[in-house]
């Protein structure tokens, strides 16, 4: 095994050789990827690890799973500008807005969720619980958020979230979030998503806008020492 690789969680031993692959080319765009069982023979991680990192890769539009065939490196799309956010949109304008987009999200996901979605959606929430550090929450965190804005497939609202996104990457949320969250506010965020998506997979659309909303209202106060 490459030895860059060594001593890495399994689902980060996967998304390495994954990325890595398609962006060098060894697998282009429409190539054919290995199973699920050769991957994880290779890496030495169990099976749920590679379907895992396929079921995030696939919510980012890098590869297309197809039932009874396989899963396939996606083809490039068509170059669109980039999306533009604020440089300096604070974390307290980031909040309002997501308090204002993501819990409407939940109706159109109720609507027009798949069940790959709700997949993708289970997939974070399991890493997120597996994960001991900082770093590897915050990822299966925001994953999960980008999931559920997926899970909508309304061009518009996903390109709206991918704005807000873009704001907190320019924001210094990170610093900010390191210190607002401790492993006892880790684990309610643990919970509340758990029942955002039961409230989504059920198709109860009052009950996951309500789960969201007060799950995004107690990040803004950790955050924002309200």
């Amino acid at each position: 095994m490459d030895s860059v690789l060594v001593d890495r969680k399994p689902t980060g031993l996967v998304q390495d050789f994954l990325e890595r692959a398609i962006g060098s080319g060894t697998y282009g765009p429409g190539a054919k990827l290995p199973t699920e069982r050769a991957i994880a023979e290779k890496l030495g991680v169990p099976r749920s690890a590679v379907r895992d990192v396929l079921s995030v890769l696939e919510a980012q539009k890098k590869v297309v799973r197809i039932i009874g065939s396989g899963t396939y490196v996606a083809k490039a799309a068509p170059s669109a500008e980039p999306v533009r956010a604020p440089s300096d949109a604070s974390p307290t304008e980031i909040m309002a807005a997501r308090l204002i987009v993501e819990p409407r999200l939940a109706q159109l996901v109720v609507m027009n969720a798949t069940a790959g979605d709700f997949e993708r959606m289970e997939a974070c929430n399991r890493q997120a619980e597996a994960a001991d550090d900082f770093e590897e929450f915050e990822k299966w965190d925001a994953a999960l958020h980008q999931a559920i804005a997926e899970a909508t497939h309304n061009r518009l609202m996903i390109a709206i979230y991918a704005t807000i996104t873009a704001a907190r990457d320019h924001a210094d949320w990170g610093e900010l979030k390191r210190r607002s969250i401790t492993a006892e506010r880790r684990d309610l965020y643990r919970q509340e998503h758990r029942e955002i998506v039961a409230a989504l997979r059920a198709r109860d659309g009052r009950e996951a806008e309500a789960a969201m909303a007060r799950h995004l209202v107690r990040v803004k106060a950790n955050l924002l020492g309200e």
